[in-house]
């Protein structure tokens, strides 16, 4: 398989998949963090500058963001599938956040104007992406 690299080099062996992903992040405290590579698809990207992307974990998402903001991620790759390493938590996201986020992400006012809680988040800091290139 072919890849294309983003920040530092990272391989594709001893990956776990989305599920064993999400069965890590259900244990986890706000607080913990675990060192971890694992590959799912790719929901969403910051449609400003490509610095977050948001990643399929099935019944929930894992929000990206990549260390230092070091690197940035192509803003065209919903849909494709990447590999990423790096450390993943849990968090709970301001409102403020939640609204800046949906803001990149190129939401209505009025999906932005409805943001009006806070949410609990999965959330991973990536220090290498590999993103599958198609055939």
């Amino acid at each position: 398989m072919n890849y294309q690299s983003f920040g530092e080099k990272i391989s594709d062996e001893n990956i776990i998949t989305p599920d064993q992903m999400m069965a890590k992040y259900k244990v986890m405290k706000e607080g913990d963090t675990t060192n971890v590579k694992f590959k799912a698809k790719v929901n969403s990207v910051c449609q400003k500058m490509g610095c977050w992307m948001r990643l399929d974990m099935g019944e929930m998402e894992s929000l990206v963001k990549f260390r230092d903001y070091g690197f940035f991620m192509p803003k065209d790759i919903a849909g494709q599938e990447v590999i990423v390493q790096g450390k993943a938590f849990v968090e709970l996201t301001s409102i403020e956040d939640l609204k800046h986020r949906a803001e990149d992400a190129g939401k209505s006012q009025k999906e932005i104007d409805a943001i009006t809680d806070t949410e609990f988040s999965y959330s991973f800091i990536s220090e290498g992406v590999l993103l599958v290139e198609n055939p």
